[in-house]
């Protein structure tokens, strides 16, 4: 890329990131870009990447604000996606405004200016259709999860370059090593049932950034996590007995299933892989 052209795209990359806080709180939903595919020099520069290991040593020395980075260090191959040490960095950073502005703004309708006691967040409020207790934590977890995954895609059809994934359900085999993609139409006649023990053998991560139109396969993979209370650490939920995947974590899973990096991502920690 000639020193113009470069100028030229970390100006348009500049201008997208400076709209995005304003995309997130006022634009509407809308589809993720799943017919989307890279230009083949790009797909060249991700299988020159992979085929190096992926390692650090793959891409071009990192600014300051990459080697910050979480992404910028577990996920080399993301340089070669966006095309700008900074770019990861800021898509980075963009995420994690995402869950702290979702944190903040249902902390607010039902807190007013604090965060929810430990008590609080303990509260069983509901049962569902299997008769087991929905605590307040979890209500307020999906709430935030919304607002923060509206957030995420607004910001992610600017700047994520190749398809993504919202919340897609799969259904994933270990002992075969398949994983297939569950229907919204199926998803949605299991839920009607009342029953969440009717989805024992799925996986429902947050986003799936997938490199190309293979959308069984992902270069990152990231869930939100809102901590109640806000002390707690964010973490990996851990499969009981009773699953599939009893006595993994849903990272461990999610990489197994679809390859790439999981990472969290919090208000209170940012990044966590």
């Amino acid at each position: 890329m000639s020193a113009r052209r470069s100028i030229r795209w970390k100006s348009t990359c500049l201008a997208l990131l400076s709209a995005l806080l304003a995309a997130c709180a006022s634009s509407p939903q809308r589809a993720s870009r799943g017919d989307l595919r890279l230009d083949t020099e790009t797909v060249s520069r991700i299988r020159h990447a992979a085929a190096l290991g992926q390692g650090a040593s793959t891409v071009a020395p990192a600014t300051g604000a990459v080697m910050a980075s979480t992404l910028g260090q577990s996920v080399p191959l993301l340089l070669a996606l966006l095309q700008s040490d900074n770019a990861v960095g800021e898509l980075e950073k963009r995420l994690v405004e995402c869950a702290r502005l979702a944190e903040r703004q249902v902390n607010s309708a039902h807190f007013g200016n604090r965060s929810p006691t430990r008590e609080e967040c303990g509260k069983e409020v509901e049962v569902d259709g299997c008769a087991e207790p929905i605590t307040r934590a979890m209500l307020l977890g999906q709430q935030k999860h919304a607002l923060a995954l509206q957030c995420a895609r607004e910001m992610l059809e600017q700047l994520w370059p190749a398809p993504f994934s919202i919340e897609q359900r799969y259904r994933y085999y270990p002992n075969a090593r398949f994983v297939e993609a569950v229907s919204r139409e199926e998803e949605a006649r299991l839920l009607a049932q009342g029953c969440t023990r009717e989805l024992w053998r799925t996986i429902k991560p947050d986003i799936v950034l997938h490199a190309d139109g293979h959308l069984l396969r992902a270069v990152l993979i990231l869930d939100y996590k809102f901590p109640c209370p806000s002390t707690n650490k964010p973490r990996w939920t851990k499969y009981g007995e009773t699953s599939a995947y009893a006595d993994f974590t849903q990272g461990q899973i999610y990489k197994a299933a679809l390859g790439g990096e999981a990472v969290i991502i919090s208000p209170q920690v940012g990044m966590t892989p």
